[in-house]
């Protein structure tokens, strides 16, 4: 089942009894928790009717003997269970002894007053084993992965929406490549955009460099995009704020290394044919690099990039043998390649 065939059927409140979350994305999964919490349990029910437990710590047969028990207060109960490790096909390190029978049995038949939520942030379930089939079969299954960069535009306007905000292509666009495709950290950021732009605003890239926090990286990617621009006023000036902050100038000019290698690398694939997704794999990059990327090598021409990667390489012998200024090594290689 899809992650929003499944918020569908919870808004509608038609839950199953026994769900099982698993993927990599934290934030996806925690907010399908709150969304079957709130539905199954008013406030008032949920410090009696709602129950963790840790597998680490707790043997599986005691969250479904609890499952199995009558609800003190209202009608439903929720349990969530967390790190059922069994159900992959990793060794299990921890001392605790699970009854798997047990789960096992309670899968084929679940209670229903109770709302059993197994948590299992793994990549893959050992699909071999039968409590992994039964408890697919007995309930919903979703699996929680990262979103495709063609579905994180739609998720962000939709987190924008909700907070009563709109983000511009190029906000959009900045946003995505401070943050990258981490969900909990673009809500953070989206909730504090919205608070700053106010209801019915509009979040531009002006808005998202001014609250948005920066990384090295970030401010590399940022230099980089401006010598591409020929924009060297601007350029220059996030190079001194680099430098006025102490950042080491072999780290600045190591990471105008790294993405000048992604250009050319990029560029290179493009032309035996990779699509997009093709060269994030193969380079190990998050696809928004990899069309950023792609944007930029239409500034430089083949011999362009091979003589800045020369440049940048003679410029780290340079600054390693100590024969200039580090400032002025920097300050010279970003002339020559705004100037390719």
């Amino acid at each position: 089942m899809s992650i929003s065939d499944l918020k569908k059927k919870i808004k509608q409140n038609k839950l199953d009894p026994l769900y099982l979350l698993t993927g990599t994305e934290a934030f996806l999964i925690d907010e399908l928790q709150k969304m079957i919490i709130e539905q199954a349990l008013p406030e008032e029910e949920r410090e009696f009717g709602l129950a963790y437990y840790d597998l680490n710590e707790t043997p599986v047969q005691a969250a479904v003997e609890d499952a199995e028990t009558l609800p003190f207060l209202g009608e439903k109960r929720v349990i969530i269970v967390k790190n059922p490790l069994f159900l992959t096909a990793a060794r299990d390190k921890s001392k605790v002894e699970h009854d798997l029978d047990s789960l096992q049995r309670y899968a084929e038949n679940p209670s229903p007053f109770t709302i059993l939520i197994i948590e299992a942030p793994y990549e893959k379930l050992d699909e071999r084993k039968k409590l992994v089939k039964s408890i697919k079969k007995a309930g919903a299954f979703v699996k929680a992965e990262a979103l495709q960069e063609s579905h994180l535009g739609d998720w962000l306007q939709q987190r924008a929406k909700e907070n009563g905000v709109t983000f511009d292509q190029e906000g959009e666009e900045r946003l995505v490549q401070l943050t990258g495709s981490h969900l909990m950290l673009l809500q953070q950021e989206i909730d504090k955009m919205a608070l700053y732009v106010g209801e019915g605003g509009v979040v531009n890239a002006e808005v998202v460099d001014l609250l948005v926090a920066r990384t090295l990286e970030n401010d590399i990617f940022a230099l980089i995009d401006r010598i591409v621009r020929k924009d060297l006023d601007k350029a220059f000036r996030i190079l001194y704020d680099l430098l006025k902050i102490n950042e080491e100038p072999i780290k600045i000019l190591s990471l105008i290394g790294r993405q000048f290698r992604i250009i050319y690398q990029v560029s290179e694939l493009s032309k035996r044919g990779y699509g997009q997704k093709q060269m994030a794999s193969t380079l190990k990059l998050h696809p928004y690099a990899v069309k950023i990327a792609q944007q930029q090598t239409r500034s430089f021409h083949e011999e362009k990039l091979r003589f800045i990667i020369d440049q940048i390489a003679e410029s780290d012998y340079e600054m390693k043998t100590g024969r200039m200024d580090k400032k002025l090594i920097l300050e010279l290689l970003v002339t020559k390649i705004k100037n390719t």
